[in-house]
């Protein structure tokens, strides 16, 4: 740019910093008519004159480009708002065509220093004062803390920690317990690693899970990750449900109240609090959100309450339930395994633990009702992970220091310390468990109470309220986002008879629909009334979902998808191929039939969307991958040399478009049989402005009736001054490497005793071309001849009704009137194209 001396100007009445002023010179001396106008407050410029060029007047200098117009950008929202539609193209050019009756505000006496004065905008008061003229009121959303993190954490703190870790602490040890803690992690931190990718990898919106993967890996991978996912999530809601009822039942079994028998009062208690926990969630976001903040405050008092228990002195009913305070020998005893009953095996007991660490999507499946979620996934989902592994390596460790693992809860089992007949850690205290460990029919202890965390907590009722607080918010985290992410799979449609859960009500779209399907799957699962039953069919259902989700964005990866670009600085592809190995090595070694059963479903849903090929383009890896794969085997041809054994018709089919001549397609289809190249041209006569946008139009059109009629070709057309000289660029251009032409196929041309001389002379100098450009040439001549276009003009394809206007096609010389009637009727359509019948 040429900086221009600084004219004499009049002094800026502005206080603004900078002065930008934009001059259209209509004529000399005269405004135009986006000259600002003068007035308090608004920068002035004397006009200058450039001809018919657009002069801009920036900082001293001339600037080539035109300077953005601020009335497409003073309204512009921030994140997460609704904007005003962005300015097109056409829109930013408009300020070059004068419009006197457009107004084009150069500058607002209210606006300064390109920031909005105190006040309220210009039509705000009227727009308040109509009826309906208010906006509506925005939908509420949550930061990384209250929306993911506290989501996370209290999804992951569930019945397994207060009910199930004591126990599994009991069976495999400190040692293996925390080496199923940190596989279990493992796993998780992986994903939670491939999920912060994904949701740094484009604009997120509502569906969480299923959103982030369709959109960023397609629909194939997203759909079954999916439909998975929010399955598990409604089985867990089941999970957590009869573990809050299982505390209940023992709170009324000690009491000696029990409603039915231990068992249907599982499944009553559970049946009412998953109703009660659906009519929250039915409440809306913002009151699902308060409540689970409550029980993330009960949690962390519980965990308080337990810690400083464990260091209070066990007075003697405690100790005669196991409690004996922190014991270096105890805690040796402890920390190798101790198998006992059916489920008393490293990998049995990792099934029922490890939905207590799935809880790491909770925040991605309300991505939705996020302020930032790429900011707001990848830093609470981390974080939640960190903590609840620190407190499940605490809690593991502090109570198999302290209990032991058989106990009768008999204060008359005390005896002398070292007393003869009495075998076990427990002796050497002053208690003598040795005829209950021998019979196993112990009642307290690690091994055999599940509440061993409130025995040992220091008020007991506050364990009891963390329980209710952890299992009634993991099923209300899970109760929300099974709806969730299955309204977003209904309203894509990738698969049927699912589309009438897809309807959102209110102003969050709330899935009604699919919360009453959760509801009644959850109820389904809760009459089990077993929770080491349902526990290992949640495993294999996240496991599934954690592998293929690590593994789609290692294919992502590896295939170097245009559209897979995260921005999260820790996401490796190697890592999410680790995850995703031992995701399904894991699975086989937990339940083998149940994992087959879980990629069989997977398969299918794969397939179902492979075959159907729903209208959906979300950029699949998968369509990376095989661009990828075309061009590695493009290129590799390259590399090989010709022989006469792997000779192929190559065929360059001069059809106009396909439609119009299927003979002539039909006809090299036969030869080429599907397994050589062959590429239908067509060439399009007339100014290129005027012809561009039609073949826009109509490329896909003619591409895809190559495909429903099963002939595997290409579709090219070309913009040309006349018909040879179009021949003579597809002759040239056409195909890629050693996929190129070697044979010209065109119809014969019937016309030739009526034909202008020129049509003549640029047929037979088509042919000519192709010998020179060592081109086979093959004619295919007809007694009816070749262009069915008449057919399509009078019974298919009204939207050609333009051919009748030969300045508008592709007009050639018309086609002789002589022929059969069915050649008549077509006589217009076929005079659109230049190429022979």
């Amino acid at each position: 740019m040429a900086e221009l001396p600084t004219p004499d100007l009049p002094p800026a009445r502005c206080s603004g910093r900078f002065t930008i002023s934009t001059l259209l010179a209509m004529e000399e001396g005269a405004r135009g008519p986006f000259a600002p106008a003068e007035g308090p407050g608004c920068d002035s410029a004397q006009p200058s004159l450039c001809g018919s060029t657009l002069c801009t007047r920036t900082f001293g200098y001339n600037t080539v480009d035109v300077v953005p117009a601020y009335e497409h950008y003073a309204n512009s929202k921030g994140v997460g708002d609704p904007r005003k539609g962005r300015p097109t193209l056409a829109d930013l050019h408009s300020i070059l065509k004068p419009d006197p009756g457009r107004l084009h505000p150069v500058c607002d006496p209210q606006w300064s220093n390109g920031l909005p004065e105190a006040g309220p905008e210009p039509g705000l008061e009227e727009a308040e004062g109509e009826p309906g003229g208010a906006s509506e009121q925005e939908p509420i959303r949550f930061g990384w803390v209250k929306g993911v993190m506290i989501r996370c954490m209290l999804n992951i703190w569930g019945v397994i920690l207060y009910l199930r870790l004591p126990w599994i602490t009991a069976q495999a040890g400190i040692a293996l317990t925390w080496l199923i803690i940190l596989m279990s992690v493992t796993v998780t931190t992986i994903t939670g690693l491939s999920i912060s990718a994904i949701s740094t990898n484009g604009k997120v919106k509502s569906g969480g899970t299923y959103f982030l993967i369709s959109r960023s890996l397609g629909p194939e991978l997203g759909g079954s990750i999916g439909l998975i996912f929010a399955f598990a999530n409604a089985v867990a809601v089941a999970m957590h449900t009869v573990g809050f009822a299982e505390t209940v039942r023992d709170l009324l079994q000690e009491y000696n109240s029990l409603i039915v028998d231990p068992t249907n009062d599982i499944r009553i208690i559970g049946v009412i609090t998953v109703t009660v926990l659906l009519g929250i969630s039915l409440a809306g976001m913002e009151w699902e959100a308060k409540a689970q903040i409550l029980f993330f405050l009960v949690i962390l008092v519980s965990f308080i309450n337990y810690l400083v228990g464990t260091v209070i002195p066990a007075t003697a009913e405690k100790q005669s339930k196991g409690f004996f305070s922190y014991r270096a020998d105890i805690f040796a005893q402890n920390f190798v395994p101790n198998w006992r009953g059916p489920d008393g095996s490293f990998f049995g007991l990792f099934s029922i633990f490890f939905p207590s660490a799935t809880g790491i999507l909770a925040g991605a499946n309300i991505s939705g009702d996020l302020k930032d979620p790429a900011v707001a996934i990848p830093k609470g989902t981390l974080m939640a992970i960190f903590w609840t592994t620190v407190s499940y390596l605490v809690l593991s460790a502090t109570i198999g220091a302290c209990v032991v693992r058989d106990a009768s809860g008999s204060l008359n089992d005390s005896v002398a310390v070292g007393s003869l007949g009495c075998e076990g850690l427990a002796c050497g205290y002053g208690w003598n468990f040795t005829a209950c460990a021998q019979r196993q029919s112990c009642r307290y202890g690690l091994s055999n109470y599940y509440q061993s965390m409130s025995m040992v907590s220091g008020f007991g009722p506050l364990i009891t309220a963390g329980i209710f607080g952890a299992t009634l918010s993991s099923a209300l985290a899970c109760l929300v986002s099974a709806p969730k992410v299955f309204q977003c799979l209904c309203k894509d449609q990738l698969y049927p008879l699912i589309g009438f859960f897809g309807k959102g009500y209110g102003r969050n779209s709330e899935p009604l629909r699919g919360y009453m399907l959760t509801y009644v799957i959850a109820i389904g699962f809760i009459l089990i009334a077993e929770l080491n039953a349902i526990a290992p069919i949640i495993s294999n259902f996240f496991l599934c979902s954690y592998a293929l989700i690590n593994f789609s964005c290692f294919h992502a990866s590896i295939t170097n998808s245009p559209g897979w670009r995260p921005s999260f600085r820790y996401y490796s592809k190697w890592a999410a191929l680790f995850g995703a190995a031992v995701s399904v090595v894991i699975m086989f070694l937990l339940t083998w039939w149940a994992a087959l059963i879980a990629f069989g479903i997977v398969v299918f849903l794969l397939g179902y969307v492979l075959y159907k090929k729903p209208d959906v383009n979300w950029g699949s890896s998968m369509q990376a991958s095989s661009y990828n794969m075309a061009l590695n085997y493009s290129v590799g041809l390259s590399e090989v040399d010709e022989h006469i054994k792997n000779y192929r018709p190559q065929c360059l089919v001069l059809t106009g478009p396909p439609n119009f001549r299927p003979a002539l397609v039909d006809f090299v289809g036969t030869f080429t049989k599907n397994l050589s190249l062959m590429l239908c041209g067509n060439v399009l006569i007339g100014p290129r402005k005027q012809k561009m946008p039609e073949s826009r139009l109509t490329a896909d059109g003619h591409a895809k009736w190559l495909m429903k009629r099963k002939i595997k070709a290409f579709y090219t057309d070309v913009v040309a001054e006349d018909l040879r000289s179009g021949v003579q660029m597809l002759l040239q251009a056409a195909g890629l490497g050693k996929m190129r032409p070697n044979i010209l196929v065109l119809g014969y041309k019937r016309d030739w005793r009526t034909a202008s001389p020129q049509s003549l002379e640029d047929y037979v100098g088509i042919l000519h071309d192709a010998f020179d450009f060592k081109y086979g040439v093959c004619l295919m001549r007809m007694k009816e001849g070749l262009n069915v276009s008449r057919v399509l003009q009078a019974h298919v394809n009204p939207t050609f009704e333009a051919a009748e206007h030969p300045e508008n096609g592709t007009a050639s010389r018309a086609a002789p009137s002589t022929g059969s009637g069915l050649h008549r009727l077509g006589r217009r359509a076929a005079g659109e194209h230049h190429l022979p019948e």
